[in-house]
């Protein structure tokens, strides 16, 4: 997979690096990728080939809640690889395993990522029309996105794996997404993740330190 720059994204990208609400912080970022194998790229491939593989030959056909049906696709094995060595990148040192990510892996519409994004990134955008005059964000966001995959002809997943598999999930997190848009024919995929912190866990954690820092005072000089 090959890191590919585009400045419509880095437009957006500075903009949701930090979005200051006062009590929260709303975060976003995108990424794309060329799914060109580079580096390692291929010997990891195999090896999340052959996890599936041995999974395929240890599953019955007759379990329901397995996957099988699924996985025994090579056109989806080849997707599920794409957003998993997409993840790769993203997060080298967190070990992803094919058959467990592909529970998390949902596929969704234009129009639910448009609702959710609605929703959820509502106080982000008035922020965007505010400092950008003119076009909304999600109109913006859009047209990045089809600059670089033709949104029209993508596939779009959610990756939503639970708390302890979310090499992503940041402390104090309030709620988070991460979308990938990934297009067959240009054999591209966009990665983006967007999020809401609060920002009183860090004001908690330091009204803790004074609070022990006034206790040792109370204690200095009484005999213990």
């Amino acid at each position: 997979m090959k890191y590919l720059e585009y400045t419509p994204l880095d437009r957006i990208n500075d903009f949701l690096s930090h979005v200051n609400l006062g009590e929260r912080t709303i975060k976003g970022c995108l990424e794309a990728y060329s799914c060109k194998h580079t580096g390692t790229d291929k010997k990891l491939s195999l090896s999340l080939e052959n996890e599936i593989f041995d999974y395929l030959g240890k599953s019955s056909d007759t379990d329901s809640s397995s996957p099988v049906e699924y996985l025994s696709c090579r056109s989806s094995r080849k997707t599920l690889i794409y957003l998993l060595l997409a993840l790769y990148h993203m997060y080298p040192d967190y070990d992803f395993s094919a058959v467990k990510a592909h529970q998390f892996f949902t596929e969704e519409s234009w129009d639910s990522f448009k609702q959710i994004f609605d929703i959820y990134m509502f106080e982000a955008s008035k922020e965007w029309l505010d400092i950008n005059e003119g076009s909304a964000l999600l109109e913006t966001l859009y047209k990045a996105l089809d600059e670089v995959v033709k949104v029209a002809e993508c596939e779009i997943y959610t990756y939503n794996p639970e708390a302890d598999a979310d090499p992503f999930l940041e402390r104090g997190a309030i709620w988070s997404y991460h979308f990938f848009f990934y297009n067959r024919r240009l054999k591209r995929v966009v990665s983006f993740r967007f999020s809401c912190v609060s920002n009183l866990v860090g004001e908690e954690h330091l009204l803790d330190d004074s609070s022990f820092d006034e206790d040792g005072e109370i204690f200095d000089g009484m005999d213990m």
